[in-house]
């Protein structure tokens, strides 16, 4: 067979998951809303009702001190939501669909991606809707040069959700109590994350053991930090001194999403060799 060949029929195979993972994610996006009346619509009310809740939550009856809480909050919760719905679906992706491995040949390898893609379309559709709120409640300071964060931010989360998806799938499907311990992890990270309270809380107290580093060894931490710094962007002073973003400026965040994209990196290579290795048994195991 020559390499025109070889090459023709690559990107041909190529071309059929591109097709079958896009497939795939609509129809889940078809189930999800189904009979609804307002149907995909519920995706965007989403984070309006957070940011009405959450904001009389936390500035209202449990004050923080944070200026405009509900975007502060939603600027890491977002991309938190994406990567826990994504790694929780991931993890029953290939139990769920046992009907499917056993009968169809077909690349195993598009079903974590379905469960990611799924999510991150979410994603996307209510960071519009933030920004779009944002920009009609005259919260301008969104549109400074930080808002560029949000690339390498992004790109760092799909990496650390990919290589846990893959990860977690795989393993679900020998051990089943995955499924229980990634739902413990995901309710603890959450809270681990600098979501609903300051970095500063944080580092204050992880700065006197000289852990505060450390902390970024989480890549969802710098990744929650960066999308503050590019969304809410304004570096706000509590009454106690505490800033409420991670810092000001760029390298910082530059610097942490560099030791995430490295972690992630690592990850990605364990989760796909570890899915890889295991997919072989997923017709006899399921």
């Amino acid at each position: 067979m020559s390499a025109t060949s070889i090459d023709q029929r690559a990107r041909a195979q190529r071309q059929v998951r591109r097709e079958l993972l896009v497939g795939l994610i609509r129809k889940d996006l078809k189930v999800k809303y189904q009979g609804s009346v307002l149907g995909f619509l519920w995706s965007l009310a989403n984070p309006l009702l957070l940011l009405v809740v959450y904001s009389f939550v936390f500035g209202v009856v449990l004050k923080n001190g944070i200026p405009q809480f509900g975007f502060y909050l939603l600027s890491g919760l977002l991309v938190w939501n994406m990567f826990s719905g994504s790694v929780s679906t991931a993890t029953e992706s290939v139990v769920g669909n046992s009907g499917l491995v056993k009968k169809v040949r077909f690349p195993l390898g598009i079903l974590p991606m379905t469960a990611v893609g799924f999510n991150l379309v979410h994603f996307v559709l209510q960071l519009f809707v933030l920004l779009v709120v944002m920009l009609a409640t005259g919260f301008t300071s969104v549109l400074g040069p930080g808002l560029l964060l949000l690339i390498p931010a992004l790109a760092v989360a799909m990496l650390f959700t990919v290589g846990l998806a893959y990860l977690v799938a795989g393993l679900n499907v020998r051990y089943r109590d995955t499924k229980h311990i990634v739902e413990v992890v995901l309710m603890a990270g959450f809270w681990v994350n600098p979501i609903v309270y300051s970095i500063a809380q944080v580092t204050k107290e992880l700065n006197r053991h000289g852990l505060a580093n450390a902390y970024y060894l989480n890549p969802m931490a710098g990744v929650t930090t960066a999308m503050q710094r590019a969304l809410y962007a304004k570096d706000v002073v509590l009454a106690n001194g505490d800033h409420v973003l991670a810092d000001p400026g760029y390298l910082f965040y530059f610097e942490r999403l560099g030791v995430g994209a490295v972690i992630s990196l690592l990850l990605l290579w364990l989760g796909t060799s570890t899915y890889r290795r295991l997919s072989a048994d997923f017709a006899e195991e399921l």
